[in-house]
């Protein structure tokens, strides 16, 4: 499988942090770790979902790092559709699509300064404000949850620390964490809670 070199990422040996930043970066690291430790078996994890990255090691540093590339250089060589422009905005990227309300909903939009589209836009953002916060704290907890149940799902305090990952209790989280090797506990808390 390939993924985005730029990706943030964070490489593992057993319980031991190796390398953490950008995929390609942290590959490189991984690779001259295992050049000094034969024995090491490396776990590579997105920074961004929590979620184990299948990396196949093998071969040398240009070989890992070659089978990121794929994803990245079709996306590059895919042609850009420019479908014909009808009336409208084309050039702010205004897109027409159906909605449907009731009529008391249509009364009220309508009502409105600017119409309903203006309305409904001034809506859409008022709503994307006051939930990105909200967003993104869930979206740093799946992460966190992710990652915690593919390296450490076993482990003691694990159920505890979702509770507390949950309910936002980073001291919690920390305590129920204390058993597990020192660098997946910082790594987890660090995806749920942010930086330290």
């Amino acid at each position: 499988m390939s993924y985005p070199a730029d990706l943030p990422a964070t490489v593992f040996d057993g319980g031991t942090a190796v390398a953490n930043g950008p995929l390609a970066e942290t590959l490189s690291l991984g690779l001259r770790y295992v050049a000094r430790l034969p024995e090491a078996v490396l776990v590579a994890y997105s920074d961004v979902t929590g979620e184990r990255l299948d990396i196949d090691w093998s071969g040398d540093e240009q070989a890992v790092l070659q089978r990121l590339l794929p994803a990245a250089q079709m996306a590059a060589a895919m042609p850009v559709d420019d479908p014909r422009r009808g009336p409208g905005r084309p050039r702010l990227g205004v897109v027409a699509r159906e909605v449907t309300l009731l009529p008391r909903h249509w009364e009220w939009l309508n009502a409105q300064s600017g119409g309903a589209s203006a309305a409904l836009r001034r809506l859409i953002d008022e709503a994307r404000k006051t939930s990105e916060a909200r967003e993104s704290q869930r979206r740093a907890q799946d992460a966190a949850y992710r990652f915690m149940q593919a390296a450490g799902g076993d482990l003691p305090g694990y159920e505890e620390a979702l509770r507390a990952l949950y309910a936002g209790d980073a001291l919690q989280f920390d305590a129920q964490l204390a058993a597990w090797p020192p660098d997946w506990r910082n790594h987890a808390l660090r995806l749920g809670f942010g930086p330290r």
